[in-house]
């Protein structure tokens, strides 16, 4: 089982686009400063089945537990819902045909993945996420 994670006022962390560059690896960069998407099944997060917390990887601001986490045969890690309400943010996306509800990170506004409405009770709710926007820490 996860341990228990407090959240408290979020405050914003705001860097350049240089150094959020020379903070993240290529392709965290890519998705968390500019909306991109990883591969399906590229990242070991969506086969990452033990306990413990998915934090945002541009700026450690807990964000998903394991018990919150299921098989979505995606290729992407995908939750019912974030750690707490107020960890993320959604915006509308129109970057498809179709809008889509894009979900960030509340504290450093890195882009996560989006949001489907096909995901299991409670919430039916898919948080689907990419692995590189993710740091797990094991319980």
């Amino acid at each position: 089982m996860p341990p228990k994670v407090e959240i408290g006022q979020i405050v914003k962390v705001v860097k350049t686009d240089e150094e959020w560059k020379k903070l993240l690896a290529p392709l965290a960069y890519s998705v968390l400063r500019h909306e991109n998407t990883e591969r399906p099944f590229t990242d070991n997060m969506h086969d990452n089945k033990k306990a413990g917390i998915y934090y945002c990887a541009g700026c450690d601001l807990p964000a998903y537990s394991s018990e919150h986490k299921f098989e979505s045969h995606t290729g992407w890690p995908s939750f019912w819902q974030p750690i707490d309400p107020k960890v993320v943010e959604s915006t509308t996306d129109y970057k498809l045909i179709f809008p889509r509800t894009e979900v960030h990170c509340a504290r450093c506004e890195g882009h996560q993945g989006h949001i489907f409405k096909d995901g299991p009770k409670p919430t039916g709710l898919r948080y689907c996420i990419n692995g590189v926007a993710l740091k797990f820490v094991a319980a």
